[in-house]
């Protein structure tokens, strides 16, 4: 019973973390071409987010670079809960993951393969660190005690698929 949540679990984090892949759009003639980067850029500033951006010397194409705010989920001080308890937890966290995934607030989430004291990560795509550290922590898990948050600024570049 135990290996079927942690299965069931897992699927659900690996189906939050898998964003469908917009086709590129290929305009027809005459209509408006793609984004620019420069437009990419001036939305995001507009948006309040930190960005920059550098040529890359191999390619000389200019790379954005956009702040995300990695959360770690570390266990908390209260993980005393009952299993029926604990369980309840779990998919209100879930849940709460879901939404934030849904809402556009974090790109992907996912738990540790161990037992260590970090159990998680989500990565969010919000302008600051307070929004950031705002989100996170209302996730019922948080809420309870059983998980704890600690959020870091990082910086990755825009639309960069993982592989």
């Amino acid at each position: 019973m135990e290996r079927l949540r942690i299965v069931i679990f897992l699927m659900a984090i690996v189906f939050m973390g898998c964003k469908e892949v917009e086709k590129p759009h290929v305009p027809e003639q005459g209509t408006e071409a793609k984004k620019s980067t420069a437009d990419v850029k001036q939305e995001l500033i507009d948006k309040g987010f930190q960005v920059f951006d550098y040529v890359d010397e191999k390619t000389k194409d200019t790379v954005l670079m956009q702040q995300y705010f990695v959360a770690f989920l570390k266990s908390g001080p209260k993980r005393s809960q009952s299993k029926e308890e604990a369980d309840s937890l779990q998919t209100l966290h879930l849940a709460h993951l879901g939404r934030m995934y849904e809402a556009g607030y974090a790109d992907i989430s996912g738990p540790f393969g161990d037992d260590g004291d970090i159990r998680g990560i989500t990565i969010y795509n919000v302008p600051s660190l307070q929004m950031a550290d705002s989100l996170a922590n209302l996730d019922p898990a948080v809420q309870a005690g059983r998980l704890e948050i600690e959020v870091h600024p990082w910086w990755a570049a825009k639309g960069f698929p993982l592989r």
